[in-house]
C-alpha cells in the first residue's frame, strides 16, 4: 500500500499551509479568534478560492485523503476558520443525501458563500451512539422541529443548519434548517473556537432528501467528522512536537542546551512515538473511508489513539517548556487546548473505549490448544 502523497496532494497540502502561514502567527491568531465573527472571512475566502471548501462533494473534487491533507495544516497552524465543521462535514451528508436542489447548494458553500453546520449533539448525549431526543413533526407536507442541539459548532455563524431529529414513525431523519429562523446562543469553545446552542420550537423545515429514515448517511457524516478531527489534531500535535524539540535546543541550564540532558530528549523521543501511532491511526481512518469502509468502529479505534497521544504530547510540551508553555504570548498551551478540545468532540477516548469493549462479543476468543 502506498502512503505516499500524490503530486497533486503535495500541491494541496503545500498550497493550504503556505495560505494559512501567511495569514496566522500566534499574535494574529489571538486577535482573530477574539474578533465578533472568531474567525477571519478574508481567510475564509481564499480557502474557498483554492477549492478547499468543496473537498469531497464530488468524486473529481477530491475525496477523504485530500480532506486530510488539509485539515493537518488547518490543526498545524491552528487556524480558527470552521473548515470542518462549517462546511466539510454537513456538506458532505447534503451530498450524499440531498435532492438535485438541495445539494446546488454545496456550491454555495464551496465558494465560500454560505456557512452549514451540523445540528446533532444534544445536552447530555455522550458519544455519538445515543438516540436523538430532538423532534420532527409533520403538518400536511410542512415539517417542523423541536427540541434542543447543543454543541453546535460553527453553529453561531451558519446560514444553514443540518439538524437530526427523531421521525414521527421512528428512525431519525436529517433536514435542513434556516439559521435564521432559531435561538441561537452563542459560546466559546475550551480551544477559542465558536459554537452555540440551538433551540427549536416547532422550527420550519426541509426534509434532507425523504423523509426517511437516514441513520445510516448521519453515522457516516459522524465518522468522516470524527476522521478530520482526527488529521486537525495530527497537525497540531506535530507542531507541538516540532517546538519542544526546538526549544530542547536552545533553552540553556547550567551553561549547556536542555538536549545535552539524556532523559530529556528520552522524553522527546516518547512524545515522537505517540506521534507517529496518531500518524497511523489517522492514516487508517482516513484511507478506509476512501475505500467506501465508513466503520464507527474503525473511528472510534482511531479516536481513542487520538486521544491518548494528543493527552501525552501536550502534557509534555508543557512541562519541557516549563511556565512559558502556559503563558497566552507562546503557541503550545494554545495547541495543548486543541487537543483537548478535539479529545472531547463527539465523545471522549473514554467513549470511544466504550464503543470498543460493547464490540468484544463480536470477535472470537483466542485460545492455546494443548499439543
Amino acid at each position: 500500500m502506498d502512503f505516499q502523497l500524490s503530486e497533486e496532494q503535495v500541491l494541496l497540502r503545500d498550497t493550504t499551509r503556505d495560505l494559512l502561514a501567511r495569514a496566522y502567527d500566534t499574535e494574529r491568531r489571538l486577535e482573530i479568534i477574539d474578533s465578533e465573527a472568531g474567525f477571519s472571512r478574508d481567510v475564509w475566502k481564499q480557502l474557498a478560492e483554492i477549492s478547499v471548501l468543496g473537498l469531497g462533494f464530488e468524486e473529481e473534487a477530491g475525496g477523504q485523503n485530500e480532506i486530510q491533507v488539509v485539515l493537518t495544516e488547518v490543526g498545524r497552524r491552528l487556524a480558527p476558520e470552521p473548515v470542518l465543521h462549517g462546511a466539510l462535514g454537513p456538506g458532505a451528508l447534503i451530498a450524499e443525501l440531498g435532492s438535485a436542489e438541495q445539494r446546488a447548494l454545496l456550491d454555495e458553500v464551496a465558494a465560500g458563500k454560505r456557512l452549514l453546520a451540523f445540528a446533532h449533539q444534544e445536552p447530555g448525549m455522550r458519544g455519538t451512539h445515543a438516540p436523538v431526543t430532538t423532534k420532527a413533526a409533520r403538518e400536511g407536507d410542512s415539517w417542523t422541529v423541536t427540541g434542543c442541539k447543543n454543541p453546535v459548532l460553527a453553529g453561531d455563524s451558519a446560514d444553514t443548519l443540518v439538524v437530526t431529529a427523531a421521525l414521527p414513525d421512528g428512525g431519525t431523519g436529517a433536514f435542513l434548517v434556516d439559521a435564521g429562523a432559531v435561538n441561537r446562543q452563542p459560546f466559546r469553545t475550551f480551544d477559542g473556537q465558536r459554537a452555540a446552542q440551538i433551540d427549536l420550537d416547532a422550527v420550519a423545515c426541509e426534509p434532507l432528501g425523504e423523509a426517511t429514515d437516514a441513520s445510516a448517511a448521519i453515522s457516516h457524516t459522524l465518522v468522516r467528522i470524527s476522521s478530520g478531527l482526527c488529521a486537525e489534531a495530527l497537525g497540531a500535535m506535530e507542531e507541538a512536537l516540532r517546538l519542544t524539540t526546538e526549544y530542547l535546543t536552545q533553552r540553556k541550564q547550567f551553561g549547556v542546551t536542555l538536549n545535552t540532558f539524556q532523559t530529556l530528549t528520552q522524553r522527546a523521543a516518547d512524545m515522537y512515538v505517540s506521534l507517529e501511532l496518531a500518524r497511523s491511526m489517522t492514516l487508517y481512518a482516513a484511507m478506509s473511508i476512501a475505500d467506501g469502509d465508513l466503520d464507527p468502529t474503525i473511528a472510534a479505534r482511531a479516536k481513542l489513539q487520538i486521544g491518548r497521544s494528543g493527552r501525552h504530547i501536550s502534557q509534555e510540551a508543557i512541562q519541557l517548556h516549563g511556565g512559558i508553555g502556559v503563558t497566552a504570548e507562546y503557541p503550545v498551551g494554545h495547541y495543548a487546548a486543541k487537543l483537548t478540545a478535539i479529545e472531547h468532540t463527539l465523545g471522549s477516548s473514554q467513549d470511544q473505549l466504550h464503543v470498543l469493549i460493547g464490540q468484544l462479543g463480536d470477535y472470537e476468543i483466542a485460545t492455546v490448544r494443548e499439543g
